[in-house]
């Protein structure tokens, strides 16, 4: 199966000077916890990736106004990405491997088209395969990050 089969098309996406309330505001009506940062509407070139997490952890519990705060220097840049001819087992391998819940489609010239998140696997892929990608990205990094009970 081709991501392209699986991927929601042309994402909900913010610029890098849209402040955090503005992009916050857009996650809600969407119902969404990540948009993929571009250069422009018009282009879509990706910059980067701003999660509802990125916005509480790094702007709203430091205390800066999130009407105010422009998200550019609180996106992950580079995010990981796929193309929308790539096998799906691809996307599930990135997705494993980086331990992230979603997949940013670009095309050829980094344009964004289309998002891959747990949810669209789930619907599309057999039980057991989604089992072992959730198993997956949702290991502690390391023993040392384990609470001791």
């Amino acid at each position: 199966m081709k991501v392209r089969e699986v991927m929601t098309p042309n994402p909900v996406v913010c610029l890098s000077e849209d402040s955090a309330q503005k992009v916050a505001v857009m996650m809600r009506e969407h119902n969404i916890g990540s948009v993929p940062v571009v250069a422009d509407r018009q282009s879509r070139t990706l910059l980067g990736l701003i999660t509802d997490r990125d916005i509480a952890i790094k702007i709203v519990a430091d205390g800066l106004d999130p009407r105010k705060t422009p998200i550019e220097k609180h996106i992950t840049l580079n995010p990981v990405t796929c193309r929308d001819g790539e096998n799906l087992e691809k996307c599930e391998k990135a997705m494993q491997e980086h331990q992230i819940r979603r997949i940013l489609i670009v095309d050829g010239e980094n344009k964004v088209i289309g998002i891959v998140a747990q949810a669209d696997l789930a619907l599309k892929e057999k039980p057991e395969k989604v089992a072992s990608t959730v198993g997956e990205i949702s290991k502690p990094e390391s023993d040392s990050t384990k609470i001791a009970a």
